[in-house]
């Protein structure tokens, strides 16, 4: 009997050293996975407003952290099929899966298979819902495993992939434009998912959405007035969204937000880590928050100078 027990720990000890090397070894390679490619999501994310943490999920779980067959052999990422591909593909159990050049084109083309039709509502929701785009992916059909969303949520929770979704707008973010051709006038911007899906350009001035909110970007030698003066604006009202002066002269690329920002940063966006050249209400603009209460948040005044590597609270 001594025997017997000796032998049943010595075969459950073995198993549990097992399970570990393999949660280990898992762990490993899904860490350098997102170690690989988090900027390449994040760059589809400026792009095309699809959270680089869905992307990166869909990524690490469709690809088996890139080692599957069709990431080794084709650079398919995301498991894409041939339907209404015009370039090569490959046979995988019995299905032609689109064949890509490197991985790069693999993640353009999964932007790309998002931004049809019928995933059009979930760019209604917020950059860092993750739950929410995970959930509508299953219910709109991208996916007929049962447990897509769980899986995809469960990743990023997991490896703490919302962080990446956290990145200040560029000129390269999608511009929020329609068929429609009203002006966008200060009585036009509410708070409803439907309306920031019906704004269009006005003056060749196009709009962007980050953070929930709307934005534009200024030209060189932009003022508030004469940005005012294109898209139907009270300039007045324009300077005090963006808590500057009436006067102020605008950088080329310079963020005009066309409501009032936040009081703090949206969900997921938790820190933020100077870098040289920022100040408080730089970093403000970055996030759309209200710098007087980003200074507040971090027990500074609003006029003090911030350093490289502090980090400072967002919400």
């Amino acid at each position: 009997m001594k025997h017997l027990v000796v032998y049943i720990l010595s075969t459950f000890l073995a198993l549990c050293n097992a399970t570990s090397t393999l949660a280990d070894d898992t762990d490993s390679r899904y860490l350098n996975y997102i170690e690989q490619y988090h900027t390449m999501a994040q760059e589809q994310q400026q792009l095309h407003n699809i959270p680089a943490s869905i992307t990166l999920a869909q990524g690490l779980l469709e690809s088996a952290a890139g080692d599957s067959q069709l990431a080794v052999d084709a650079n398919n990422h995301f498991g894409i099929k041939c339907h209404d591909w015009g370039g090569e593909g490959t046979q995988y159990k019995g299905d032609c899966y689109r064949k890509y050049n490197d991985v790069a084109q693999s993640y353009h083309d999964h932007s790309m298979f998002l931004l049809r039709p019928r995933y059009k509502e979930l760019y209604a929701l917020d950059i860092t819902d993750y739950k929410g785009w995970a959930e509508g992916l299953k219910r709109l059909g991208y996916a007929e495993d049962p447990q897509y969303a769980h899986k995809l949520i469960s990743l990023i929770e997991r490896y703490k992939l919302d962080k990446y979704a956290c990145i200040a707008p560029t000129t390269a973010a999608v511009a929020v434009t329609d068929s429609t051709t009203s002006a966008l006038a200060d009585s036009t911007i509410n708070t409803s998912a439907e309306a920031r899906t019906t704004v269009s350009y006005t003056a060749g001035r196009p709009v962007y959405r980050a953070w929930d909110m709307l934005y534009t970007e200024a030209r060189q030698g932009d003022t508030y007035q004469s940005i005012a003066n294109d898209m139907g604006f009270n300039a007045k009202n324009l300077a005090k969204y963006n808590e500057n002066k009436l006067n102020a002269t605008l950088q080329a690329g310079e963020i005009v937000y066309l409501e009032k920002k936040r009081r703090k940063a949206v969900e997921g966006c938790d820190e933020h880590t100077v870098t040289i050249g920022e100040t408080i209400y730089s970093i403000s603009q970055k996030y759309g928050i209200e710098y007087r209460r980003l200074a507040r948040r971090n027990k500074m005044k609003f006029t003090a100078d911030v350093k490289p590597g502090m980090v400072l609270k967002l919400r």
